[in-house]
């Protein structure tokens, strides 16, 4: 008999931790910023945006549409412009607003053309059946939609164009 209560304790207190750890799980949306943020191929955008100081805007109202690099695409990028931008926030910020357009943009509605992006300068979209490319990168995860807009994950950093 030991052993029948001791097994039964340990699948009640598994079953005991299942439902707690269901309860400690954020419920319902949440913003663009807390996305990025839980969305571990997104690690290295989330924290270039914490030290950009872009997290409070992309956790605002909104709408934003965000083309996020993953960790795999910042790593193509030389590590010597990810340093030059670690050390110049006014230009970290021209990059990453570069990747946000103001407005929900799904895949489904992207039209080619230009879009206007959050930094001021123009993002090339266009689209060719399922395939969603801006710039030079293509869309690998579409239409992770939050509470106040929407993410694209992207296979490349674009970089804005110079001034």
């Amino acid at each position: 008999m030991p052993t029948f209560l001791a097994h039964r304790r340990a699948i009640m207190l598994a079953a005991s931790l299942v439902v707690l750890s269901g309860c400690a799980t954020p419920s319902g949306p949440v913003s663009v910023a807390e996305t990025i943020s839980a969305t571990p191929e997104l690690s290295t955008l989330n924290s270039l945006m914490v030290n950009a100081g872009l997290t409070d805007t992309l956790k605002s109202a909104g709408p934003f549409t965000v083309f996020a690099p993953t960790n795999a695409a910042f790593a193509k990028v030389p590590a010597k412009t990810l340093d030059d931008l670690a050390k110049d926030p006014a230009k970290l910020k021209a990059v990453l607003t570069y990747h946000v357009v103001s407005g929900k943009v799904m895949a489904a509605d992207v039209k080619n053309g230009n879009a206007k992006t959050v930094n001021g300068a123009n993002l090339a979209l266009s689209k060719a059946g399922d395939f969603v490319t801006v710039e030079d990168g293509m869309v690998q995860k579409a239409d992770i939609s939050a509470t106040n807009g929407v993410i694209h994950i992207i296979d490349s950093v674009l970089m804005p164009p110079t001034r």
